[in-house]
């Protein structure tokens, strides 16, 4: 039984509690795309941590976690994240943590492109300035530098030379920057290498024979659809394919082995770094809903852009990623709001449209249309079942399901692990 847990948003949906939640009922918890400029946060018996790389389910000291090869992996902090969570007494040993021997690695080199590029732009993406892009783009330039290569020092040494004259070149005679220092590599000596050698695996043969043997496998993605190269807000988006359709390229897995798809979303909306937002909300409300919901990014500490819930990019994100189940977090939030809005078509130019424009510049000019629904006003963090929810909230859950036509079979509403209603479990009956 393999299930996917996908961001069906601009990220930050909340993924990494809705993955320490599945985790209690996998064997495995594999994460397939993505680098450090990805953060889950969770709060657990009121101990706040937040992973990059590594994935959530390390927590749960009986399973195993996995790093695929879509994952591009900073090894400083790779090394970085691993002792600190050791520091925290949690394992995590070679039976534990798996990492694909065919990631990519990113590179001193490929943060100073990104942020020559950024500061260089006069249109601005929004990126973390922390070399994932650059590292992608290597990759399908058929020069990166894999896992495997850097358990063999003779072919890192030979490419990770090419690769820094290459790259010196890029930045003084384009970006008009100095060159790299090269004692930034200096940490990539064989000590690292030794440390992370007995992690390094076939993690497509790994998951075929766990798949053989009946484990349960949980797929975990990073950021969310709005954000995939492909069928996200290009090129507002980031460089790799976050959606359900990449966990057979970035695990190494065959697609019919996928059989749940859980899409996880805000009760509202939120997005990070630049490009186009149709329901954010420049206001007093938006503003609350940023100081209630914490929305301060797990990686960068950036403020996040807040919106109203919105049900056509949500549509949009769901047929893509093919989502067969709902997760829906911080409904909490909306909670002192006397009224709600869901936008369900845009108007472009007075014409009225119910799909997902794939030129950002048709959303930026787009006016969003709304339902507007009553609040509940009242704490709902102590609610554990369906029935304990307000009627304004269970009315605003069902619009919402109507809408988007999937059923919200997990409610989240608040930051700890606890506090969760679970209507229906994507691993069977609890």
């Amino acid at each position: 039984m393999s299930v996917v847990v996908v961001g069906i948003q601009w990220g930050d949906e909340g993924k990494g509690k809705i993955v320490d939640l599945l985790t209690e009922k996998a064997d495995m918890v594999v994460r397939f795309q993505g680098g450090n400029n990805a953060g889950h946060t969770l709060v657990v018996e009121g101990k706040k941590f937040i992973f990059h790389l590594i994935p959530s389910g390390i927590l749960h000291r009986d399973k195993m976690c996995v790093i695929g090869n879509g994952v591009v992996i900073d090894p400083f902090i790779l090394l970085e994240e691993m002792e600190a969570l050791e520091k925290e007494g949690v394992s995590v040993t070679p039976d534990r943590l798996k990492i694909s021997a065919r990631a990519h690695l990113i590179l001193p080199y490929h943060r100073h492109l990104d942020r020559a590029r950024e500061a260089r732009s006069g249109k601005k993406i929004g990126t973390t300035g922390r070399g994932i892009g650059p590292a992608y783009e290597d990759k399908v330039g058929r020069r990166g530098i894999r896992m495997a290569d850097f358990m063999s020092p003779h072919i890192f040494e030979q490419k990770l030379r090419e690769n820094v004259a290459w790259t010196n070149f890029v930045l003084t005679q384009y970006l008009g920057n100095e060159p790299i220092d090269s004692a930034e590599f200096d940490f990539l000596d064989e000590a690292l290498r030794e440390r992370l050698r007995p992690y390094v695996v076939d993690v497509s043969l790994l998951l075929y024979e766990a798949a053989k043997e009946g484990k349960a496998i949980l797929y975990e993605g990073a950021q969310g659809a709005l954000l995939d190269v492909d069928h996200g807000t290009y090129p507002f988006v980031t460089s790799s394919n976050t959606v359900t359709g990449n966990v057979g390229c970035g695990a190494g897995v065959g697609p019919g082995s996928l059989k749940e798809v859980v899409g996880v979303l805000k009760a509202y909306t939120t997005r990070v770094g630049g490009g186009p937002f149709p329901t954010e909300l420049n206001d007093a409300t938006g503003q609350a809903l940023r100081d209630k919901g914490a929305e301060y990014g797990a990686t960068t500490g950036r403020p996040r852009r807040c919106g109203w819930f919105d049900a056509v990019a949500v549509k949009h994100a769901v047929r893509v990623n093919g989502v067969t189940s709902l997760a829906l977090t911080k409904l909490d939030v909306l909670s002192d709001l006397s009224a709600l809005r869901v936008c369900t078509a845009y108007r472009i130019e007075g014409e009225k449209i119910t799909g997902f424009p794939p030129l950002a510049e048709d959303l930026e000019m787009v006016v969003p249309v709304y339902e507007e629904l009553e609040g509940w006003q009242q704490d709902i963090t102590s609610c554990r079942r369906w029935e304990d929810l307000p009627i304004q909230a269970q009315q605003y859950i069902s619009y919402i399901e109507r809408t988007v036509e999937v059923p919200v079979d997990i409610i989240s509403v608040g930051s700890d692990r606890e506090q969760t209603i679970i209507k229906r479990h994507p691993f069977g009956e609890l």
